[in-house]
């Protein structure tokens, strides 16, 4: 469960979180709102990239501002990143053994873990290949599986489903929604695509500038007026 009380991160005189305080507490979480609202900030707050000017994080009941990016990792804090990081020199199993390094894991569990993930998301038939030689979707499920290694405790996902056909952001949807079951992490999913929120997102968190403006049960939350007008367009 991720506890959020009056979180405020500032940029010069700009809030890009204003006083937040919320508590995300479903399996998988979506995170939306309109370019600017502060989705990424608070997911970067979140993984410790970014300080807070006030406020507290908590996951599970443990605090996070006192821990660094490392520190964090190691408390169980994964995430994706809108493009994805992935070492072209470097195999697909290499590309996610790499995020164990900074972890207590030996070699024969850091290999394991590593097969597992990569089944999971199934990359098991381009295992070996480089990172250069694999398409946007392999690339994408790299990022995923790089998240799941490790004793994953939160997964920030941000927006993971950029770029893929409907068929690819199908097997997203399946693959997002059996992460809890796969490994009891949370997820905290940031997308534009609406239908990926609301075939995964149990409940959702609306920001627009900075604020809160709707958190509840995804349906409810995507049917509110003041969401569709600040997300979706429409009129109130």
């Amino acid at each position: 469960m991720i506890t959020i009380s009056q979180l405020t991160v500032q940029f010069g005189g700009v809030k890009a979180i204003n006083n937040l305080d919320v508590r995300l507490k479903a399996s998988v979480c979506g995170l939306i709102g309109p370019n600017g609202a502060g989705k990424t900030t608070l997911l970067n707050t979140l993984s410790g990239f970014i300080r807070s000017h006030s406020g507290t994080i908590a996951l599970n009941g443990q605090w996070l501002h006192p821990l660094t990016p490392a520190e964090r990792v190691r408390r169980g804090i994964r995430r994706s990143f809108q493009t994805e990081q992935v070492v072209e020199d470097l195999s697909v199993n290499d590309n996610i053994l790499a995020i164990l390094d900074h972890l207590p894991v030996s070699a024969k569990e850091a290999k394991a873990e590593v097969a597992r993930a990569v089944a999971y998301v199934g990359l098991t038939a381009v295992a070996h290949q480089l990172g250069s030689s694999l398409n946007l979707y392999q690339r994408r499920m790299v990022e995923l599986a790089k998240a799941l290694v490790g004793q994953p405790r939160l997964l920030l996902l941000d927006e993971p489903g950029a770029g893929m056909n409907e068929a690819e952001a199908l097997q997203l949807r399946q693959l997002i929604l059996g992460i809890p079951q796969f490994c009891q992490a949370q997820v905290l999913l940031i997308d534009h695509d609406v239908a990926l929120i609301s075939a995964t997102c149990e409940e959702t968190l609306v920001l627009d500038f900075g604020r809160c403006i709707a958190l509840g049960l995804t349906r409810e939350v995507l049917n509110k007026p003041c969401v569709r007008k600040a997300y979706l367009g429409e009129d109130a």
